[in-house]
């Protein structure tokens, strides 16, 4: 049984990403639809796709630039199901100066920490992208 399905999320498109591949699959859930939303928004990848009717697989296609290298360059998950890690409006975190963003769910829906500064609201960080 997986305990934190957002982690296994994360973990897959890094292990993919490390080893160059095209696309990788999941099994899919609201929060991994909203969170490759926001990753294809930021252009971190390419697309993503929800096939299935019953047992509904997320398919995430990762992007590089035209020398190969890979757009994303790290991914961290920061709340855990043992430790949660919220943040005020004032104090959501910025990813290396602004350069990553953070992701954050907040009462209002899961947005990047930009938006949600912009909103004047706060939540949990989910996880940092760069």
């Amino acid at each position: 049984m997986m305990t934190d399905p957002i982690a296994d999320m994360l973990t897959r498109i890094r292990n993919a990403n490390q080893l160059k591949y095209e696309s990788v699959v999941m099994p899919s859930s609201k929060m991994k639809v909203e969170i490759a939303k926001i990753l294809k928004e930021e252009g971190f990848i390419t697309d993503y796709k929800v096939k299935g009717e019953v047992k509904k697989e997320l398919t995430i296609t990762l992007k590089y630039a035209e020398d190969g290298t890979r757009v994303i360059s790290g991914l961290r998950k920061i709340s855990k199901p043992g430790l949660r890690v919220n943040a005020s409006c004032e104090k959501l975190p910025k990813v290396l100066k602004g350069l990553g963003i953070a992701i954050i769910s907040t009462s209002q829906g899961v947005m990047t920490d930009s938006k949600a500064r912009t909103l004047g609201i706060g939540g949990e960080v989910i996880a940092y992208v760069w």
